[in-house]
């Protein structure tokens, strides 16, 4: 009985604050469609929040407000209110929303997520740049790169002798995985190891549970009331944070200064330049550590393994496409070496077909082709992306497309992203061609998730090209 009252009372206070909120004089709130209480607008965004916002974008203009639940949400469009917003007034958007769920992500110090103060922010993205710029060094990461692609390609070709065709993507997360694994580890797992596929299944029990959101982030009373949601999410992180916290501490006991590995030990070398202490047996002693590599490990992974998933499947999709890249690859690098990065300039054609694939994807679910932007945007042309004279990239188009974000909080990862794409990319080519079994049309309409995936293929295979 006294939880009902409590619970009719709480739902009368949301139902009256839903209908009055105080805005600070001189201030109106911005445009937008009017919500339900307790829920506000959570049943306008759908199935695909995006699209929906877009649409209501077109109503209520580039700077409009809904609500999730009972939090009001300001949803910015447009190319350049966005960069407004996230440039112009960096400060003023670079904090995090304070989400329930945020809480069980590293304890709450993800510098992806968590709400962490100005200092603490920039001193461990500081961290982490240093520690990205020691191992993002291109010798390093083509190698790593290209051994990851050999074992990939011999993959496919196992799978092609035993079947007509596969699912590609199964196989191709595995070797991005095992790139990340190395940078950060500084270890290649074999493809079946347990502690590998423990790592992706995780990452792919957080990318569920974060894609579907969570009504106790925006209700909060649905916080006290049982959640199995809430649960799993919280126990995946903390067993993401286990394991990794396990790998540190190994680090940690066979750390040498001299002899700096990967990632992890560049942090543990610059945490204890700061005078962070390294006895292991100390609790504290790594969860620094392993906050920083949680953020890198996750935003190095699901972002890469997505574009090239969509890469292969486009070039099936267009083979017009596929063949003047692998024209380029021939006659630029031929085919007795493997890529470098230091060919990207050479590859005019490759990259814009790159930027094509994130552009038209909107793999990430914020960046949506548009027509103020793009001409024809429905269509895939890596023409637009070309300069005028066909032989560079257009540097205007290309930063029209924002999808590693914009400002102070563009992603850390962004030029090994790219590289690390390329790569993949150029090296798979160079050896095989991509196509669909009897030609059948490939549903390239994404599922909505952190990451847009599109819906899974068996029908693909490969070819040895000689």
């Amino acid at each position: 009985l006294l939880f009902t009252s409590f619970l009719l009372s709480y739902l009368l206070l949301v139902f009256i604050k839903s209908f009055w909120q105080r805005i600070p004089p001189g201030l109106k709130r911005p445009p937008g469609p009017r919500g339900y209480p307790l829920i506000g607008n959570m049943l306008d965004l759908g199935k695909n929040p995006h699209r929906s916002l877009a649409e209501m974008s077109q109503k209520y203009g580039d700077v409009m407000q809904i609500h999730l639940g009972t939090r009001p949400v300001v949803v910015l469009s447009g190319l350049e209110t966005i960069r407004q917003a996230l440039i112009k007034q960096a400060d003023d958007f670079l904090a995090r929303p304070d989400l329930y769920s945020f809480q069980f992500i590293e304890d709450g110090q993800s510098l992806t997520f968590g709400r962490l103060s100005l200092d603490v922010w920039r001193a461990n993205r500081k961290l982490a740049q240093t520690a990205l710029k020691a191992f993002s060094s291109t010798s390093l990461l083509e190698d790593h790169v290209s051994e990851q692609a050999d074992c990939l390609i011999a993959k496919f070709q196992e799978l092609m002798k035993e079947k007509e065709s596969f699912e590609p993507y199964q196989y191709l997360v595995i070797s991005v995985l095992n790139v990340i694994c190395a940078m950060c580890f500084g270890k290649h797992y074999n493809h079946e190891d347990q502690e590998l596929l423990k790592m992706l299944n995780m990452n792919n029990e957080f990318g569920e549970a974060s894609a579907s959101g969570n009504p106790a982030d925006f209700i909060p009373i649905l916080r006290y009331l049982p959640n199995k949601a809430m649960k799993a999410f919280q126990e995946v992180n903390q067993r993401f944070s286990a394991l990794v916290q396990k790998i540190v501490k190994e680090h940690y006991l066979n750390f040498d200064k001299n002899n700096i590995r990967d990632i992890t030990d560049s942090l543990i070398d610059q945490c204890q330049g700061e005078g962070m202490d390294v006895n292991p047996n100390v609790q504290q002693l790594n969860r620094k550590v392993t906050y920083i590599v949680n953020d890198l490990f996750g935003a190095g992974f699901d972002t890469v393994t997505t574009a090239l998933s969509w890469c292969l499947m486009y070039l099936a999709t267009y083979p017009e496409v596929q063949k003047k890249i692998q024209e380029e690859i021939d006659q630029t690098i031929g085919r007795e070496r493997k890529p470098r990065l230091s060919d990207r300039p050479m590859l005019p054609y490759t990259e814009a077909f790159i930027m094509e694939v994130f552009r038209h994807t909107t793999f990430v679910p914020f960046t949506i082709p548009h027509w103020k932007l793009w001409k024809d945007p429905c269509d895939f042309s890596p023409e637009r992306f070309l300069s005028a004279d066909g032989t560079g990239i257009s540097r205007n188009e290309v930063e029209k497309v924002l999808l590693f974000g914009l400002g102070k909080r563009r992603c850390l990862g962004e030029n090994i992203g790219k590289w690390e794409i390329f790569l993949f990319l150029t090296t798979l080519v160079q050896t095989l061609e991509f196509h669909v079994l009897n030609r059948e049309t490939v549903d390239m309409t994404p599922r909505y998730g952190l990451t847009m995936k599109y819906k899974m293929c068996e029908q693909f295979q490969v070819k040895q090209r000689f």
